[in-house]
């Protein structure tokens, strides 16, 4: 860890779930060895003894271990607390721990998201309300410090004014024995919440536990952007943060990388390319199922002359989509052409930001409103500004103008309101 490193006003911070899953106290013990104020983090847990009085004698132990002859960060978190609390309560210990030490508004609607998702997945997994839903392992001292602990470690580390990246959550595999009695991994509340957020997992690497619901709850609510790989950055501070458990396979922690990105004001983002040769369709059914492609969701469609075997004329159908399109685009594709197979590769690509603006201009003394496409980088300035193609179409039929003089008359009207500010 380098804690001597100045981090920059603009953050990126990945946690890296893929092999040892994530954990309250693996999340919370993870920020705190990258660099959060330990101290902060105790006087935080500390508020829960205030009213309404569920918890006292909240003990706070922060050590640092080994797991897998890596050194780590753990925490423990004991009191003497209620035997049952039900959903309503535990999100009322939250919220009211939040009010009584100083936090961002990020890092209170953190919280307020973090628990409401938890108590939540437990009460309609058993059909109950918040108020008749009484918890067992999530009503421990543990949940709301480790909700509370990492608000305040995320506010201490400036992340919410920066992005939070995750790999997809490792799961483990098996059965697990608790209050409910013994259930597949992962836990039922745990499943229930990744389904929520319609967040990426995968099972193993080895049978165990190693997605919890607070550590799942929780994930979900600060995570910006799921990744398959790291994105481009210059990691400034690496940590890690262990877990009970002890496995022979595998070290038990989760790590957090934290640094500043290396880009030029660029998004980035995931697509899926798709790509198939053609050589036996004729150009009707390849513009029908160019525009089907567009109207069913993809981003762009292009055809490509190319040679195929034995020097015969063909194309190549190359569509750019989201990722979650890709399989209902490629059965399109399959559908309409008749090929027997899709490529699909998954690409980064750098973007700018688009929005789109009304102006009015002038033509022939006639007052019209032309769509401007405005562009900005990641910091928000603006790099383009230009009219949108249907509606220079549509004034220059009405006024009987020449397109390129209408575009003319757009261009200087979305300069001067755009880019000559």
């Amino acid at each position: 860890m380098l804690h001597s490193e100045k981090l920059s006003s603009k953050k990126i911070a990945v946690i890296d779930c893929q092999s040892a899953g994530v954990a309250g106290d693996m999340l919370l013990s993870a920020l705190i060895d990258v660099g959060a104020d330990a101290n902060k983090v105790r006087s935080a847990i500390k508020t829960l003894e205030s009213p309404p009085g569920f918890y006292k004698n909240i003990k706070t132990d922060i050590n640092k271990v080994t797991r897998g002859e890596f050194k780590a960060t753990q925490i423990d978190v004991t009191a003497e607390a209620k035997s049952k609390i039900n959903g309503h309560q535990l999100s009322e210990i939250v919220e009211k721990a939040s009010q009584n030490i100083q936090l961002s508004e990020e890092a209170r609607r953190f919280a307020s998201n973090a628990i409401h998702t938890l108590v939540t997945a437990e009460a309609e997994l058993h059909g109950n309300n918040l108020e008749n839903a009484h918890l067992h392992e999530v009503g421990l001292v543990d949940t709301p410090a480790e909700i509370i602990g990492v608000a305040v470690a995320l506010d201490d580390l400036g992340l919410f004014k920066g992005k939070i990246y995750a790999t997809s959550v490792a799961v483990g595999g098996g059965t697990v024995k608790f209050s409910h009695g013994i259930v597949p991994t992962p836990a039922p509340a745990t499943l229930a919440i990744f389904q929520s957020k319609n967040f990426p997992i995968k099972g193993g690497p080895i049978e165990a536990e190693l997605a919890t619901p607070t550590g799942a709850a929780m994930l979900v609510n600060m995570v910006d952007e799921v990744c398959r790989f790291y994105p481009a950055l210059r990691p400034l501070r690496v940590g890690y943060g262990a877990g009970t458990k002890e496995f022979n396979e595998m070290p038990n922690c989760l790590r957090i990388t934290i640094g500043e990105p290396l880009d030029a004001g660029l998004l980035r983002g995931e697509i899926a390319l798709l790509e198939t040769n053609l050589d036996d369709v004729t150009g009707e059914v390849i513009g029908y199922t160019f525009d089907r492609l567009l109207l069913e969701g993809a981003k762009d469609v292009s055809v490509i002359p190319i040679f195929t075997k034995k020097n015969r004329p063909g194309q190549i159908l190359r569509v750019i989509a989201d990722l979650k399109d890709s399989e209902h685009l490629s059965r399109i594709i399959m559908e309409e052409t008749g090929t027997l197979g899709v490529r699909v590769s998954t690409c980064e690509r750098h973007i700018l930001n688009r929005e789109l603006h009304q102006v009015e201009v002038f033509v022939k003394e006639t007052k019209e409103r032309v769509t401007i496409k405005v562009v900005k980088d990641d910091a928000g300035k603006i790099v383009q500004a230009k009219p949108e193609y249907e509606d220079l179409k549509r004034i220059a039929e009405k006024t009987h103008i020449p397109l390129r003089e209408v575009l003319e008359i757009a261009i200087v009207k979305a300069r001067e309101t755009f880019l000559e500010r």
